[in-house]
């Protein structure tokens, strides 16, 4: 199913490159611009390495590495600088794209943001991560959903990013919406290594969806990250893995023709058509119903686990950042215009 990495691209294929990106370390305007350049090289080498490659995945953090600086002279816009050269490389080299960034925000903490960039330089899909990994990360929780985008090929591509991973609400909603593709960007160090490895496995076959994951790789003499590129196929096996060599990067060739036929054609565990019609061979089209208190919950409001009493850490101060004063301001419209899927 992965061609060779993608040297026998079939008709129905996608190929896919995730960068183990070396871990930068980025402290002035001028590191983030010499990152920028960096990661534009990258860009150039990802389709030099392999002239079927569709796509080019850049880890989380590939820009600003994991310092968690919130200095404002090394935030991003999406009208800045930074942007307008990943849009450039993905044009010169007929490329798409995914990158990450630390978007500023004028109403509180930054964003941990992900892009698509597709090969004319247009922005198709454009994400805040919902879940910053509390407590140690300061970002803004996101504020945008999760969106998908159609992408090369007629694919249907979602992004998730680190910590969202570990949630298997954020995959299922993905597929939801349609994704095919989870594409799933992440910082992650090496204690991170198992958790990393069922999740990315369990969240593809839960949802009928390849999986296609990254990390930051190498050291900054503070911290190591583990690299790990990972591909699953829908059954949740793993098809391609890597292992920790800084910017190698790693391909396959992935099959959404395959996915829609599964999708389509499976009776034994399709689990995502089966959640909302569970006991249909007993009962005329399934229960048709919602029997997970837990959900029932966050939409009235009551979220309250058993055990919240006892939860210790609430907030970032075990990791130096003062407790938050602002409330969460809610889900706003996309400050892009993008494409939406068909």
């Amino acid at each position: 199913m992965s061609g060779l990495g993608g040297l026998n691209k079939s008709r129905a294929g996608v190929v896919l490159g995730l960068v183990q990106l070396q871990l930068p370390v980025v402290v002035t305007p001028a590191d983030l611009a010499a990152q920028t350049r960096r990661i534009c090289e990258l860009v150039g080498k990802a389709r030099r390495n392999m002239a079927t490659m569709d796509l080019v995945v850049f880890p989380e953090y590939a820009l600003h590495g994991l310092s968690m600086d919130t200095n404002q002279q090394i935030l991003c816009t999406l009208d800045g600088p930074e942007v307008a050269a990943f849009q450039a490389a993905c044009v010169e080299h007929r490329i798409w794209g995914c990158f990450s960034i630390m978007e500023a925000n004028p109403g509180g903490n930054p964003y941990n943001s992900g892009l698509i960039i597709d090969d004319t330089g247009a922005i198709r899909l454009y994400y805040r991560k919902l879940h910053p990994w509390v407590p140690v990360e300061p970002w803004e929780p996101g504020n945008l959903g999760v969106p998908v985008c159609e992408g090369p090929n007629g694919v249907k591509l979602s992004l998730i990013i680190c910590h969202d991973g570990m949630f298997p609400e954020m995959a299922r909603e993905a597929a939801y919406k349609g994704a095919e593709v989870i594409l799933r960007t992440a910082g992650y160090t090496a204690p991170i290594r198992h958790a990393w490895r069922i999740t990315n496995q369990s969240n593809a076959f839960q949802n009928l969806a390849y999986t296609a994951s990254v990390c930051m790789c190498g050291s900054d003499g503070t911290f190591d990250s583990m690299g790990q590129a990972m591909f699953c196929s829908f059954d949740g096996t793993v098809m391609v893995e890597g292992g920790g060599r800084p910017d190698e990067i790693v391909t396959a060739e992935l099959r959404p023709d395959l996915v829609r036929e599964a999708r389509a054609g499976w009776g034994v565990e399709n689990n995502p058509y089966q959640l909302w019609h569970r006991g249909y061979v007993a009962v005329q089209g399934g229960a048709q119903d919602c029997p997970y208190t837990f959900m029932q919950d966050m939409v009235a409001g009551r979220y309250r686990l058993p055990w919240t009493d006892t939860v210790e850490v609430t907030d970032g101060s075990s990791c130096g950042f003062a407790p938050p004063t602002r409330s969460y301001q809610g889900a706003e419209a996309p400050p892009v215009a993008l494409k939406k899927v068909a």
